[in-house]
Order: C-alpha cells, then sequence, then structure tokens
C-alpha cells in the first residue's frame, strides 16, 4: 500500500480538487495549502489556525470525496515555522493591522425611522441580533437617506462585527498586496460574525478587489455570517459591475431607505436643539436630506451659541435664506431626484437611451409638470434641452405605465409632494 501511495501525482489531486469547487474559491483558499502524501495520508498545511479552520467547516467534505476516489484520508494542518523565502506570504511571520478610525458607538435610536423605513430598520435590528436567512443585507437609497448611520448602528449593536466603508476596502486590500499580507487580510475580512461594507459602489471598475470582495461575500455566506452593504442605488442599477457581482448582492435581501419626511425632519431638528416652532416652520423648506438637516441644525446651534439668546424664525430664515430657497427651483429638483433615483445629471441631460435612464428622466418630467408651474418646453431645458414633443410623448408614457404600476405611481407621488 506504501508503494501505491508514492504513485499517487500531488498534481492530480489537485486537478480534481479544483474541478470540485469555483475558481476564485479554489485560488483564495486551496491553492495556497502545501499538499504532502504521508502514509496514505494527504496532509495539507494551511497558513495558520484559522484558515485551517474555515478550510475545514467550509470545503472539508470537498477534500474528503476527492481523497476517498485515491483511497486517502484528509488531515488538515497549520504550516511550521520554518524558514520561508523573501518573497513568500506566511502569517505566521507576518500579520495584518487594518488602518481605520474608530467608530463611536450609535444606538438604533439615533436612527429616526418614518412609516416607509419601519421594515429596513427592523432588518437592521434583525442582523444585530445575530445570524440571520437573508444573508446579505443589502441597503439602498440616495444619499442623506440614512445608510451609513444605519450601518454604524448594526455595528454597535453587534457582536465582532467589522465595518468598512468601500473606499477603504480597496485601500486596504491594495496595502495588504503591497506588503505581502494578503492572507492575513482575508483572515481578517472573515474572522467576524457580521461584515458591513458602506458604499459597496466604490468597488466599481476595481476588477481583483472586486474579485476578492465577491469571494469574501459567497465565504462569510457559506459559514453562516451575516453581511451588510449599503450603496446609493439598487444591485440591478449599479454600473460597473458585472451581472454576476449583481446577481450575488440581489441574492439575501434588498431593501430601499427614503429620504427623510417632514416629521423625520422636524424630529431631528428638535433632537438636535431647534426651538419647537423654528422645526415645525422650516422643516417642509429644507431638502430632504439628512446631512443637510444636521448643516442647518448646526448652523443654528452654533449662531446661538456665539451669539447668545434663542433663535426666532425670523433670525432661522434670515440665516438658512439661501438654503431653504435653492431647494425648491426647479434645476435643485431635478438634481435631489436624480440623487433618489440613482442616476446623475449629466446622464439625465445626456443622450443615453438605457431603460433605467429614460424611465429616470420620464418620471422627472412628470413630477416637474405636476409639482410647478412650467411649462413644458420649459421643463424639457432643465433635462437635456428636450423638445415640447419629446416632454409631452414622456408624459404619455408614464402615464400609462402609472395605470398598471403601483410602486412606479406610488413614487412619482413621493417625488411630487417633495417638490411642492
Amino acid at each position: 500500500m506504501q508503494a501505491a501511495t508514492k504513485n499517487i501525482d500531488v498534481k492530480t489531486i489537485k486537478d480534481m480538487i479544483a474541478q470540485q469547487m469555483d475558481f476564485a474559491a479554489w485560488t483564495s483558499w486551496i491553492a495556497p495549502l502545501s499538499f504532502e502524501i504521508s502514509d496514505n495520508v494527504l496532509v495539507l498545511a494551511a497558513q495558520n489556525q484559522f484558515s485551517a479552520d474555515y478550510i475545514s467547516s467550509v470545503y472539508g467534505a470537498t477534500l474528503q470525496n476527492v481523497a476517498r476516489a485515491f483511497d486517502l484520508d484528509v488531515k488538515l494542518v497549520v504550516r511550521g515555522t520554518a524558514p520561508v523565502s523573501k518573497i513568500a506570504n506566511d502569517n505566521n511571520v507576518q500579520s495584518y493591522a487594518p488602518v481605520m478610525d474608530a467608530v463611536a458607538p450609535v444606538a438604533f435610536d439615533a436612527f429616526i425611522a418614518s412609516d416607509e423605513n419601519a421594515f429596513v430598520l427592523s432588518t437592521a435590528k434583525k442582523v444585530a441580533t445575530g445570524a440571520v436567512s437573508f444573508s446579505p443585507l443589502f441597503i439602498y437609497g440616495a444619499a442623506g437617506t440614512g445608510k451609513t448611520l444605519l450601518a454604524d448602528c448594526i455595528k454597535s449593536e453587534s457582536q465582532n462585527a467589522i465595518l468598512m466603508t468601500g473606499g477603504q476596502f480597496v485601500a486596504e486590500f491594495t496595502r495588504a498586496l503591497h506588503n505581502r499580507t494578503i492572507f492575513a487580510f482575508k483572515d481578517f475580512c472573515r474572522n467576524c460574525d457580521t461584515f458591513i461594507l458602506d458604499d459597496v459602489q466604490a468597488l466599481a471598475g476595481k476588477r481583483a478587489t472586486m474579485d476578492e470582495f465577491l469571494q469574501l461575500v459567497m465565504d462569510l455566506r457559506a459559514s453562516g455570517k451575516n453581511v451588510v452593504l449599503t450603496a446609493p442605488c439598487s444591485p440591478n442599477n449599479l454600473t460597473g459591475f458585472d451581472r454576476r457581482a449583481q446577481s450575488l448582492l440581489a441574492s439575501g435581501l434588498v431593501a430601499d431607505i427614503t429620504a427623510p419626511n417632514a416629521n423625520v425632519k422636524r424630529t431631528m431638528l428638535v433632537r438636535a436643539g431647534v426651538a419647537t416652532d423654528v422645526a415645525d416652520a422650516i422643516a417642509n423648506r429644507i431638502a430632504n436630506d439628512g446631512h443637510m438637516i444636521s448643516g442647518v441644525a448646526n448652523k443654528i446651534k452654533t449662531y446661538s451659541e456665539l451669539m447668545g439668546g434663542r433663535v426666532t424664525l425670523e433670525i432661522a430664515e434670515h440665516l438658512l435664506g439661501d438654503t431653504l430657497e435653492k431647494f425648491k427651483t426647479p434645476i435643485a429638483m431635478v438634481k435631489n431626484m436624480c440623487e433618489k433615483l440613482g442616476v446623475s445629471y449629466d446622464a439625465i441631460c445626456g443622450a443615453g437611451r438605457a431603460r433605467q435612464l429614460v424611465l429616470a428622466r420620464q418620471m422627472i418630467m412628470v413630477v416637474l409638470k405636476n409639482s410647478t408651474r412650467l411649462s413644458l418646453s420649459e421643463i424639457g431645458q432643465y433635462v437635456g434641452n428636450r423638445d415640447h414633443a419629446t416632454v409631452m410623448y414622456a408624459i404619455k408614457q408614464i402615464e400609462k405605465m402609472q395605470a398598471s404600476d403601483l410602486m412606479l405611481s406610488a413614487q412619482i407621488a413621493q417625488l411630487i409632494a417633495e417638490c411642492k
């Protein structure tokens, strides 16, 4: 039997294992292992104990099945501390530490939810309590709707969670490659119960980083971990992501988060110290953007501290004149709607004919018609100098769709209410 063992080709075993799993899993986890056959046992040496435990739990059955085909047993061990060549990476001699700022704890009470956002808030709380069946949770919405705040809340309320922005993930992955600590980086990202990536769109166009992240999502999900992602638009509308990536990101639970309504804005202002009567008067005149609302509250608070005394409505209107008026101009309305619909203002005004882009452009025309006194020709000027006939056609198309699409109708009604 010993003689038969010597005749087994390790390369053949590797090829058979590679055929049993996807390419990314093979290159990320199995290919880096050291293969050796000793006394009818296939000995696989991992970089460290975490890698050995993870491979055993996720890919152990596959490895055993292949080994049985050669009448072998399988043993996973941790690679020893023998000398390593300078170009090799070994986590026994190298370590990884992220370069990230600490995030102050944030409770879910900090997120003021409207009725429309009750569902996404509930899902976020569910993730924070432990393992869920809908990983990854993909939260999307325009800037200022509270995506980052929810991500911070989940991080604060979870046990053993990692929170990164998309930009940080790109930077840390690049740094790990440069420092030859990529396996330690992989271990760090997987050694958690919940992994949160805020602004996943930052990965667009970065092929190697994208592949690494998608494998991370699959590995975490396979081991029963939670993944939370945020973006300004739904997975299917992410630019720079291929269909495989979009499909994976949408495979768990996709939840949209809507902009703050008047009541939420009023509550945010009052919580920040703005007088109730002032908050009541200006809430409807501020953009539905949490960042802008915070800016307004900070300006009022700072004025009160520096000048002394209570900020009255008259003083607030003087301080915020530009802010309150700017949002109600037609071009500001169009730009605000572009954010909510997940398209760029330049694309709306351009010649693009992609289905989602055309739909967004037509929706904007309908909203302007119903929330302003602009003529059809004037409306066309704000969406790329479209002529009267184009605007009229767009409005008719949307009106036909509204008759059978209740969600579209509700979305347009909300946009109209926010612009009036």
